[in-house]
């Protein structure tokens, strides 16, 4: 059986207050985007794990969907498995990439074992793995809050909008954005500028990742600006970075923004320049 983990954006990021677990309370919204990983299993006489396309530099019992396959395993007997990812969605980009592989990984033995687990018990194994994984069990738009695991449905629908998302050849570690960040309380509330026409989003809503990153590593503040002089009505870094999107309307094409293509093609080390059209969401059940 196969599945196609998708990506998800963040429409604006406040970083609200520290925990006294260390962590970070935080408001954004998630928005899934058809971006998306190759995942299949099926049953084998020993378990194999192989992973292709985009590199990822960990050994494989590290690797996410591993990881859920385990958790999974600790509550359901499961056969041995073959699995296979295909990685298409870079990494360390505020992409959720790896959090999806997690999440799909769930879904895809629970339909494959036929193991009839509820959404709500698969969000709280997702939560296990990571802040972000539950989010795509549903896989629907949602203000999220504290660390990124507490889901407020929300309606929104970015269909017919074109998706340009640049990935330069940066990795931001997520440790570090936060330990630049000075939490404070947002001017305006997130679920309230997203109802507003998203031509105004530009000077409502905010990244709190982005003084600090861009300050850092200029390069990622320059794709933005080129994303907006290409005609992007709202663009934004995504979670942490290192990746930035521009949403266009009506969608453009490619060749508009060669200029963020040759900008992230001529840094020193090379990026990825990725183009896609949105459809209607799901919605949550």
């Amino acid at each position: 059986m196969i599945c196609f983990p998708n990506a998800k954006i963040n429409l604006g990021l406040n970083v609200v207050s520290k925990r006294p677990d260390g962590y970070h309370n935080i408001e954004t919204v998630f928005y899934p985007v058809p971006l998306k990983d190759a995942l299949e299993v099926r049953e084998a006489g020993a378990f194999s794990f192989r992973q292709t396309g985009i590199p990822v530099d960990a050994p494989a019992a590290e690797n996410l969907v591993v990881k859920a396959m385990n958790l999974l395993k600790a509550h359901y007997p499961l056969p041995p498995l073959e699995v296979h990812l295909l990685k298409a969605i870079p990494s360390g980009a505020g992409l959720g990439g790896g959090s999806s592989d997690a999440a799909f990984m769930l879904k895809l033995l629970n339909d494959f074992l036929q193991l009839a687990i509820p959404a709500e018990r698969l969000e709280e194994m997702a939560s296990a793995i990571g802040a972000d994984c539950p989010f795509f069990i549903r896989n629907t738009p949602v203000f999220a809050t504290g660390t990124g695991n507490l889901f407020e449905p929300v309606s929104l629908s970015l269909k017919g909008y074109g998706l340009c998302v640049i990935k330069p050849g940066i990795a931001v570690s997520t440790p570090e954005a936060y330990a630049m960040v000075t939490p404070k309380q947002p001017g305006a509330s997130l679920k309230e500028i997203i109802k507003s026409p998203v031509n105004e989003w530009k000077h409502a809503m905010v990244n709190d990742f982005e003084e600090s990153v861009f300050s850092k590593y200029p390069l990622i503040g320059r794709i933005k600006e080129e994303l907006y002089e290409a005609g992007a009505v709202y663009a934004s870094m995504s979670g942490s970075g290192s990746s930035v999107f521009g949403l266009f309307s009506p969608p453009t094409d490619l060749p508009a923004v060669r200029g963020i293509d040759s900008l992230v093609h001529d840094a020193p080390s090379a990026g990825k320049v990725l183009w896609l059209r949105l459809n209607e969401p799901r919605r949550r059940d």
